[in-house]
């Protein structure tokens, strides 16, 4: 951990400002300082990797659960929150609540999640 002088030493010379602008121009340029991606595996489980712009993964872990089951099926279908509740019949704010880990899908909500999580084709067919 860095003392105050330190932090102010190393941020002396900093423009801020400028650091957010490029920050800013790169996101609209598509650059993106770090990407997550998650994998449904086999056994429900879900593995979600973090790569940084250089490539460099930066975390790689296996989570277990509805809600990572459903990020997973969302992310690889590449819809927003809005476009996966419609196409699964759900509100967002039920999906953002399942999202949250704030609830828990039924067990007929988590079937469907497992399944479109191993085939997201099948949402634009729900669609």
């Amino acid at each position: 951990m860095m003392t105050d002088a330190q932090l102010q030493a190393r941020d002396a010379n900093r423009d801020i400002g400028a650091e957010l602008l490029l920050a800013v121009r790169e996101l609209q340029t598509g650059k993106a300082a770090r990407t997550t991606t998650f994998e449904p595996l086999a056994d429900g489980s879900v593995r979600r990797t973090v790569t940084l712009a250089d490539g460099t993964v930066q975390t790689r872990e296996v989570l277990v659960g509805p809600q990572w089951q459903l990020l997973a099926a969302r992310t690889q279908a590449g819809l927003s929150q809005s476009e996966f509740a419609r196409a699964t019949g759900v509100s967002v704010r039920t999906l953002q609540e399942w999202e949250q880990g704030r609830k828990v899908p039924s067990g007929a909500a988590q079937s469907l999640l497992k399944l479109v999580s191993r085939h997201p084709e099948l949402l634009a067919e729900l669609a």
